[in-house]
C-alpha cells in the first residue's frame, strides 16, 4: 500500500518542471506543486496535458537536489519589479473578471525566471487546495511583504480582491517609480566623484612624483606648496597599501558597528541631521509611510495593524521607534495626532496634515496626497542636489589642478630669478 505524504501549512511540497503536450497537440512547459512524481503526473492529467519529461526542482529537498536553505536563498532573489509587474498581471487579469486560479496561471506563463515561477507555482496549488490568497502569500515571506498579505487579506474578507489587487499594483509602481528617480538622479553626480578621486589618486602616486622629483633633486628650500605636494604625493607612493589596507579595516569596523543597536541608532540620526541629505532622506521616508499608511487604510486594514505594518517596513530605527510608540499611544485610546507630533521626529507638514484628515474623517484620503506632496519634493530636492554637485565636483578639481601648476611653477620663478 503507497504512503501518504502529508504537508502542514506553511511546509513547501515538491515543484516538479514538466514539459508536456496538450490535447491540442501543442507542446507546453511548466511547474507544479504535487507531494510526487505520481501525483504531479496526475494532476497534468486531469488538466489534459500529458507530460514527455517530468523532473523534480531546487524546490525539492532530495539528494539530487539543493537544500530547503538554498531554496529559501534563492526566494530572496526574486525582485522588486518582478513581483510589481506580477502584480499589475494578477490585477488585469481578476478585472477582466477571470476567477483567482485561472488568473494565477495566467500570470504564471507570463513569468520568465524560475525563482517567482515556483513560488507563484505554490501559491496556486494552495489556491486550489481551498487556501485564501493572502494565506498562500504569508507562506512566502521573503518574496511577498505584509503589506501584501494585509491588504490581500482585507480584500478577499471585503469581497473587493480585483480592486485591492489593482490599487496594490498602483502603490508598487509608485515606490518603483520614486526608487529608480532617486537612483537615476544620482547616478551621473556618483560617476563625477568616483571618476575624480581616481584621477587625483592617480596623479598624486604615479605623474606628480615624476614631476617633483627634479626639485627634490636640487636640494635646495622649497615653497610651502610644493613641499606639501611632495609630501602627500611621497605618502600615496609609497604607502598606498597601507593607505588601502587602513580604509578596508575602517569600512569593515564602521559597518560592524553600525550593525549594532547602538551603533545603528546614532548611524540613523545622523543621517537625518546631515545637511542637504538629511532632508532628503526624511522625505523619502516620509513618502513611503504616508503612501503605505495611506494605502492600507483605504483599504480596509485598520489603523493598528496598519501602523504595525508600517513601522516594519521603515528602516530608519529612529522613525521606527517612534511609529512603535504612537502605536502603543493610539492602542491605549490617544488620538494619532498627539503621540505622532511628540518628540520632533516628524517634520510639521506631516503632523498638521494628518490632524486636518483626522478631524475630517478622511485620514487615508489625506495620507495619500501627503505622500503626492513629499514625492514632488523628493524629486524637486534631488534635482537641486544634482545639479549643484557638478559644478562643486569642477570647482574641486579646477582648484586641485590649480594648486599642482602652482607648487610646479613657483619653483621654477624661484630659480629663474636667482639665476636672472
Amino acid at each position: 500500500m503507497p504512503c501518504s505524504v502529508s504537508y502542514a501549512i506553511g511546509e513547501q511540497m515538491p515543484v516538479f518542471e514538466y514539459v508536456a503536450i496538450d490535447s491540442a497537440g501543442k507542446s507546453r512547459k511548466g511547474i507544479i506543486d504535487a507531494d510526487s512524481s505520481r501525483t504531479a503526473r496526475q494532476k497534468l492529467r486531469a488538466d489534459g496535458i500529458y507530460p514527455t519529461h517530468l523532473g523534480e526542482t531546487e524546490a525539492g529537498e532530495t539528494s539530487e537536489t539543493p537544500s530547503r536553505f538554498q531554496f529559501q536563498f534563492t526566494l530572496q532573489r526574486v525582485r522588486r519589479t518582478e513581483l510589481v509587474n506580477t502584480t499589475r498581471q494578477l490585477a488585469t487579469l481578476l478585472s477582466a473578471g477571470l476567477p483567482l486560479v485561472s488568473a494565477l496561471s495566467g500570470v504564471l506563463e507570463q513569468v520568465r525566471r524560475a525563482p517567482l515561477r515556483k513560488v507563484l507555482s505554490q501559491v496556486r496549488e494552495r489556491v486550489k487546495e481551498g487556501m485564501s490568497l493572502a494565506a498562500a502569500f504569508r507562506e512566502h515571506p521573503k518574496v511577498f511583504p505584509s503589506v501584501y498579505t494585509a491588504m490581500i487579506h482585507a480584500g478577499e474578507s471585503s469581497g473587493t480582491l480585483e480592486l485591492v489587487v489593482e490599487r496594490l499594483a498602483d502603490f508598487g509602481e509608485q515606490q518603483l517609480a520614486l526608487q529608480r528617480q532617486v537612483r537615476s538622479t544620482l547616478a551621473y553626480p556618483i560617476l563625477m566623484l568616483t571618476v575624480g578621486l581616481g584621477v587625483v589618486v592617480f596623479l598624486m602616486a604615479y605623474v606628480i612624483p615624476n614631476v617633483t622629483q627634479i626639485f627634490v633633486d636640487m636640494k635646495q628650500d622649497l615653497p610651502l606648496p610644493t613641499t606639501v605636494l611632495i609630501g602627500v604625493s611621497e605618502l600615496f607612493h609609497k604607502y598606498w597599501p597601507a593607505l588601502v589596507l587602513v580604509l578596508i579595516i575602517a569600512f569593515l569596523a564602521g559597518r560592524y558597528y553600525v550593525k549594532t543597536d547602538a551603533g545603528r541608532r546614532r548611524y540613523h540620526r545622523l543621517l537625518l541631521r546631515l545637511p542637504i541629505v538629511g532632508p532628503i532622506v526624511e522625505k523619502v521616508a516620509m513618502a513611503r509611510i504616508t503612501r503605505t499608511l495611506g494605502t492600507l487604510l483605504n483599504n480596509g486594514v485598520p489603523l493598528l495593524n496598519a501602523m504595525e505594518i508600517v513601522s516594519n517596513l521603515v528602516n530608519n530605527v529612529i522613525l521606527r521607534q517612534a511609529i512603535e510608540e504612537a502605536r502603543q499611544e493610539i492602542s491605549e485610546g490617544a488620538s494619532i495626532t498627539t503621540p505622532l507630533a511628540r518628540g520632533g521626529i516628524f517634520p510639521p507638514v506631516f503632523i498638521q496634515m494628518i490632524s486636518v484628515g483626522e478631524q475630517s474623517g478622511n485620514l487615508e484620503g489625506m495620507l495619500l496626497k501627503v505622500a503626492d506632496t513629499f514625492d514632488s519634493e523628493v524629486e524637486s530636492s534631488v534635482t537641486t542636489l544634482t545639479s549643484l554637485l557638478g559644478p562643486v565636483m569642477i570647482l574641486f578639481l579646477a582648484f586641485f589642478v590649480g594648486y599642482v601648476v602652482l607648487a610646479v611653477l613657483l619653483p621654477i620663478f624661484e630659480m629663474s630669478h636667482l639665476v636672472g
